[in-house]
Protein backbone atom coordinates (compact mmCIF):
# COMPACT_ATOMS: atom_id res chain seq x y z
CA UNK A 1 0.00 0.00 0.00
CA UNK A 2 1.03 3.70 -0.63
CA UNK A 3 1.12 6.39 1.48
CA UNK A 4 -2.19 8.61 0.84
CA UNK A 5 -4.73 10.71 2.49
CA UNK A 6 -6.06 8.69 5.62
CA UNK A 7 -3.30 6.13 5.74
CA UNK A 8 -1.42 4.92 8.97
CA UNK A 9 2.42 5.64 8.28
CA UNK A 10 4.76 3.86 10.50
CA UNK A 11 7.95 5.61 10.31
CA UNK A 12 12.11 5.72 11.52
CA UNK A 13 13.88 8.92 11.10
CA UNK A 14 16.87 10.84 11.95
CA UNK A 15 16.26 14.65 12.37
CA UNK A 16 19.60 16.72 12.05
CA UNK A 17 20.15 19.82 11.47
CA UNK A 18 21.70 21.30 8.06
CA UNK A 19 22.45 17.72 6.44
CA UNK A 20 23.47 14.72 7.33
CA UNK A 21 26.25 15.18 9.06
CA UNK A 22 24.30 18.04 11.55
CA UNK A 23 23.66 17.66 14.90
CA UNK A 24 21.69 15.11 15.93
CA UNK A 25 17.99 16.57 16.69
CA UNK A 26 16.02 13.67 17.56
CA UNK A 27 16.05 9.97 16.40
CA UNK A 28 13.28 7.50 15.93
CA UNK A 29 14.13 3.87 15.67
CA UNK A 30 11.99 0.89 14.70
CA UNK A 31 11.11 -0.82 18.15
CA UNK A 32 9.36 2.64 18.47
CA UNK A 33 8.40 4.33 15.32
CA UNK A 34 6.46 7.10 14.55
CA UNK A 35 3.29 6.34 13.67
CA UNK A 36 0.73 9.10 12.62
CA UNK A 37 -2.31 9.66 10.08
CA UNK A 38 -1.08 10.78 6.87
CA UNK A 39 -2.77 14.45 5.72
CA UNK A 40 -4.42 15.21 9.30
CA UNK A 41 -2.70 18.32 9.21
CA UNK A 42 -0.47 17.78 12.16
CA UNK A 43 2.78 17.51 10.42
CA UNK A 44 5.00 19.69 8.00
CA UNK A 45 3.33 20.47 4.45
CA UNK A 46 6.74 19.40 2.81
CA UNK A 47 7.73 16.66 4.96
CA UNK A 48 3.90 14.66 3.87
CA UNK A 49 4.64 16.05 0.30
CA UNK A 50 7.65 14.50 0.12
CA UNK A 51 6.66 11.25 1.84
CA UNK A 52 3.43 10.84 -0.75
CA UNK A 53 3.25 7.71 -2.70
CA UNK A 54 5.91 5.95 -0.74
CA UNK A 55 5.32 2.29 0.53
CA UNK A 56 6.50 0.03 3.33
CA UNK A 57 10.74 -0.57 3.37
CA UNK A 58 11.35 2.43 1.50
CA UNK A 59 14.24 4.36 2.35
CA UNK A 60 14.01 8.38 2.36
CA UNK A 61 16.26 11.41 2.85
CA UNK A 62 15.41 15.02 2.33
CA UNK A 63 16.36 18.34 3.23
CA UNK A 64 14.12 20.79 4.65
CA UNK A 65 15.12 24.24 4.54
CA UNK A 66 14.13 26.71 7.63
CA UNK A 67 11.69 28.77 5.28
CA UNK A 68 9.58 25.71 4.73
CA UNK A 69 9.67 24.21 8.16
CA UNK A 70 9.32 26.06 11.04
CA UNK A 71 10.18 29.57 9.31
CA UNK A 72 12.66 31.91 10.57
CA UNK A 73 13.25 33.20 13.70
CA UNK A 74 10.82 36.01 14.10
CA UNK A 75 11.98 39.04 16.21
CA UNK A 76 8.01 39.63 17.29
CA UNK A 77 8.80 35.95 19.51
CA UNK A 78 10.70 37.65 21.74
CA UNK A 79 8.83 39.14 24.67
CA UNK A 80 9.63 40.93 27.98
CA UNK A 81 6.60 40.04 30.79
CA UNK A 82 6.15 41.07 34.07
CA UNK A 83 7.94 39.13 36.31
CA UNK A 84 4.84 39.46 38.70
CA UNK A 85 2.96 36.95 36.63
CA UNK A 86 4.82 34.21 37.60
CA UNK A 87 3.82 34.33 40.89
CA UNK A 88 2.47 32.01 43.02
CA UNK A 89 0.94 32.87 46.55
CA UNK A 90 3.19 36.04 45.95
CA UNK A 91 6.27 34.32 45.54
CA UNK A 92 8.34 33.21 42.46
CA UNK A 93 9.06 29.11 42.08
CA UNK A 94 12.96 29.33 41.11
CA UNK A 95 12.38 25.29 39.85
CA UNK A 96 9.84 26.74 36.74
CA UNK A 97 11.40 30.58 36.26
CA UNK A 98 15.23 30.02 35.15
CA UNK A 99 17.27 30.74 32.35
CA UNK A 100 17.00 28.32 29.75
CA UNK A 101 13.64 26.18 31.23
CA UNK A 102 10.81 25.97 28.67
CA UNK A 103 7.70 27.12 30.26
CA UNK A 104 3.95 26.41 28.64
CA UNK A 105 2.21 29.42 28.72
CA UNK A 106 -0.77 30.80 27.63
CA UNK A 107 -1.71 33.37 24.28
CA UNK A 108 -4.18 35.99 24.27
CA UNK A 109 -6.57 33.16 22.46
CA UNK A 110 -6.11 30.80 24.90
CA UNK A 111 -3.65 28.76 23.64
CA UNK A 112 -1.12 27.03 25.06
CA UNK A 113 2.53 28.01 23.64
CA UNK A 114 6.05 27.13 25.05
CA UNK A 115 8.82 29.91 25.37
CA UNK A 116 11.91 29.71 27.09
CA UNK A 117 13.46 31.69 29.57
CA UNK A 118 16.13 33.89 28.25
CA UNK A 119 16.89 36.40 30.71
CA UNK A 120 15.75 37.44 34.32
CA UNK A 121 15.74 40.86 35.53
CA UNK A 122 14.02 42.20 39.12
CA UNK A 123 11.21 43.45 36.78
CA UNK A 124 10.96 41.39 33.90
CA UNK A 125 11.80 38.22 31.92
CA UNK A 126 12.37 38.22 28.22
CA UNK A 127 11.05 35.04 26.79
CA UNK A 128 11.58 33.49 23.04
CA UNK A 129 8.54 32.02 21.53
CA UNK A 130 10.14 31.04 18.58
CA UNK A 131 9.89 27.36 17.35
CA UNK A 132 13.01 25.78 18.84
CA UNK A 133 13.69 24.80 15.29
CA UNK A 134 12.57 28.08 13.48
CA UNK A 135 15.89 29.11 11.96
CA UNK A 136 17.43 25.80 11.08
CA UNK A 137 17.56 23.99 8.06
CA UNK A 138 16.80 20.42 8.52
CA UNK A 139 17.72 16.78 6.94
CA UNK A 140 15.25 13.90 7.61
CA UNK A 141 16.49 10.48 6.55
CA UNK A 142 15.04 7.23 7.84
CA UNK A 143 12.49 4.28 6.45
CA UNK A 144 8.56 3.72 6.06
CA UNK A 145 8.30 0.84 8.16
CA UNK A 146 4.55 0.45 7.87
CA UNK A 147 1.52 1.82 5.75
CA UNK A 148 -2.35 0.41 6.23
CA UNK A 149 -5.39 2.00 5.99
CA UNK A 150 -6.74 4.20 8.51
CA UNK A 151 -10.45 3.26 10.16
CA UNK A 152 -13.19 5.09 9.74
CA UNK A 153 -12.93 5.88 13.82
CA UNK A 154 -9.62 7.43 12.95
CA UNK A 155 -10.45 9.01 10.14
CA UNK A 156 -13.35 10.91 12.18
CA UNK A 157 -11.18 11.41 14.80
CA UNK A 158 -8.02 12.71 13.02
CA UNK A 159 -5.68 10.84 14.56
CA UNK A 160 -4.35 6.98 14.95
CA UNK A 161 -5.77 4.65 17.67
CA UNK A 162 -3.25 1.77 19.04
CA UNK A 163 -4.50 -1.49 19.03
CA UNK A 164 -5.83 -1.67 22.81
CA UNK A 165 -8.25 1.67 21.86
CA UNK A 166 -8.12 5.35 23.00
CA UNK A 167 -8.59 7.66 25.48
CA UNK A 168 -10.56 11.39 24.91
Amino acid sequence: MKIANNTVVSMTYTLTENDEKGNMVQEVEKDKPFVFLYGSGFLLPKFEENILGMEASTNYSFPLTSDIAYGPKRDDALMELDKKIFEIEGKIDENILFVGNDIPMQNDNGQTIMGKVLEISDEKVKMDFNHPLAGIDLFFKGEIVDVREATAEEIEHGHVHDPEGHDH
